[in-house]
C-alpha cells in the first residue's frame, strides 16, 4: 500500500464515522411515504419556511456534503487500488 492510499483510507474511516454520527443526530421524520399521497401536507408555517436555518437544516446539509465526499472518496480509493496493482 502506498502512503497516499493509507492516508485516504484513514480519512475515509473518519468520514464514515462522521456520517454515521450526523445521521443519528437528525430528528426522526414520522410522516412516512404516505404523507405526500392524498395528505394535506405540512402547512406553510414559519418553521417550514426557515428549516434551512435551523439545526436540523444544517444537519441535513452536512449529511449531503459528507455523503457526497464519501462516494467520491470511495471511487478514488477504488481507482488507486485498481491502478496500483
Amino acid at each position: 500500500m502506498t502512503p497516499l492510499y493509507t492516508t485516504l483510507a484513514i480519512i475515509y474511516g473518519f468520514l464514515a464515522l462522521g456520517l454515521i454520527i450526523v445521521i443519528l443526530a437528525q430528528k426522526k421524520n414520522n410522516e412516512g411515504l404516505g404523507a405526500g399521497i392524498g395528505g394535506s401536507g405540512a402547512p406553510d408555517t414559519y418553521w417550514n419556511k426557515n428549516k434551512g436555518r435551523s439545526i436540523e437544516g444544517k444537519l441535513h446539509l452536512i449529511t449531503k456534503v459528507l455523503g457526497t465526499l464519501f462516494i467520491v472518496l470511495s471511487l478514488v480509493l477504488t481507482l488507486i487500488s485498481t491502478l496500483g496493482h
